[in-house]
């Protein structure tokens, strides 16, 4: 029986230039099972299932949503979710800029247009979006007492910035905003993280395993408690200051198959 079990990053970690898996990535991911390999993401399910098939583990539960979601072969087996009244004041705020606002739930993202940041979206994920104004999507949720696992903001880095001081001020014992770049907030339930993500998974799906039998492969702010917690945290060259910072163990950057490299050397 496997004594391990990895988790990594997807977008600037587990993706090369491209957006996409190398050839080595997919071989080496192939050769260390059956040690299961867990995408961990803020991405929406069906932005991960297309990785899944390629790497062989659509037999595996993948984390979405920065842990907000845990789904296991389509079932859904935890959920935490930004209430909508809460979305509907960040939307409002979101509309005296210019900021674009994505609106997520399991599989469903909703879009007030396909514009630049939407379009670049769909490019990096493989996910087209439908196109609804942001007032009727979360009307029509609200009705259904349907909460979201993810809201996007996108937009010029000073608008950004006031809108993280704002849910700062407003809502910050209810949601979490992670800069993933000076142009994008990425707002999740402030009650979850990757790290809580993985040790409900471990509770849940493989219970003879902790966190110290764990290796996890990550490149930005949401990745730093992850990294922290497990036996065996690993930075890409490319990650921010903050994750080498706090990261035992280092590998290649995410273009030159860095996890890939790493895990070939500490399975051989």
């Amino acid at each position: 029986m496997f004594k391990k079990i990895v988790c990594s990053d997807i977008d600037g970690t587990l993706l090369n230039k491209d957006r996409e898996l190398s050839p080595k990535t997919i071989a080496v991911v192939k050769s260390i099972s059956p040690v299961p390999f867990i995408l961990i993401s803020s991405r929406m399910p069906r932005a991960m299932f297309h990785l899944q098939k390629e790497l062989a583990i659509t037999h595996l539960p993948m984390i979405a949503y920065n842990g907000a979601l845990l789904v296991d072969q389509g079932k859904v087996l935890y959920s935490s979710e930004i209430d909508s009244k809460t979305a509907k004041r960040i939307a409002e705020f979101c509309q005296n800029t210019s900021i674009h606002t994505s609106l997520y739930h399991n599989d469903e993202w909703f879009v007030p247009a396909m514009d630049y940041w939407a379009e670049r979206e769909r490019n990096n994920t493989k996910v087209i979006p439908a196109v609804n104004p942001i007032s009727k999507t979360l009307e029509s949720w609200l009705q259904q007492q349907k909460g979201l696992h993810k809201i996007m903001c996108m937009g010029e880095e000073n608008e950004i910035e006031r809108l993280a001081v704002f849910l700062e001020q407003e809502f910050k014992n209810e949601i979490i905003g992670y800069r993933s770049k000076a142009t994008y907030l990425e707002i999740s339930p402030r009650n979850i993280s990757k790290k809580t993500a993985i040790e409900l998974l471990l509770r849940l799906k493989y219970p003879t395993i902790g966190l110290e039998n764990v290796i996890a492969f990550g490149d930005n702010y949401n990745d730093v408690e992850m990294l922290q917690s497990v036996g065996v945290g690993v930075a890409v060259e490319n990650a921010i200051a903050e994750v080498h910072a706090i990261a035992k163990n280092k590998t290649l950057s995410n273009k030159d198959d860095g996890v890939a490299i790493f895990l070939e050397s500490y399975f051989s």
